[in-house]
């Protein structure tokens, strides 16, 4: 599965080094310099890790890890040339997860990246909801013991769900997280996969279910 990473950062070189940096390395990086636009991102779109910098527009890094918070445990880095011991408290009593002054390596950056989602992903390896199983090493699904043969979209989309079971998620998100921004076909789409997952997870304890005018969303029994 490919790395999703958000850079917020208001420095456009220095945002754009990084992206091209570990885009280069196979990961998916957006980047973002308002506050409030990148919390707008990170309702509609998940990622393995965010890059935060502490002095951003909008909403200041502090306020949007706090945020951030309340609707994800994304591990987050801030990027800061602030270096006062008081701020790093600050940070880590929001919920950072570390710290990289700036200036920094870009090698060394990315080596404390890949081990932070190293072992947040090694600690989530099996991750269980009802009667659903996944390994989300071996992307392999059971339901009640009895494993599922889920082409990759659907695997995907169920691992989405789990990650995020009760929260409401519109045919335009799904659309855009999984078949991104360029794709030029119809939302039905969503819909067909859907109904393919609904088969293939009946009886599980776990339902997604369709939202009235606003999306689908896991629940679980």
């Amino acid at each position: 599965m490919v790395q999703r990473l958000l850079i917020v950062e208001d420095d456009c070189l220095m945002a754009e080094a990084a992206a091209d940096y570990f885009t280069a390395k196979g990961w998916e990086a957006d980047t973002e310099e308002d506050g409030i636009q990148a919390l707008e991102i990170l309702k509609r779109k998940s990622f393995h890790l965010i890059l935060l910098d502490v002095m951003i527009p909008g909403m200041d890094g502090f306020a949007l890890c706090g945020e951030i918070r309340r609707i994800s445990d994304v591990p987050i880095i801030f990027i800061t040339a602030r270096v006062m011991e008081e701020d790093k408290l600050n940070g880590y009593a929001l919920g950072a997860d570390d710290y990289v002054t700036k200036p920094f390596s870009l090698p060394v950056l990315y080596a404390k990246a890949r081990a932070l989602t190293g072992r947040v992903q090694g600690s989530r390896k099996r991750l269980e909801l009802g009667d659903l199983s996944v390994d989300t090493g071996s992307h392999k699904v059971w339901n009640q013991g009895r494993l599922l043969p889920l082409p990759p979209k659907e695997y995907e989309m169920l691992l989405f769900f789990m990650e995020n079971p009760g929260r409401i998620f519109s045919r335009e998100q799904l659309l855009i997280r999984f078949w991104g921004y360029d794709f030029d076909g119809n939302e039905r789409v969503v819909d067909n996969h859907i109904k393919k997952l609904r088969k293939a997870i009946v009886s599980c304890g776990c339902s997604i279910e369709t939202v009235r005018k606003s999306g689908y969303r896991l629940e679980v029994e």
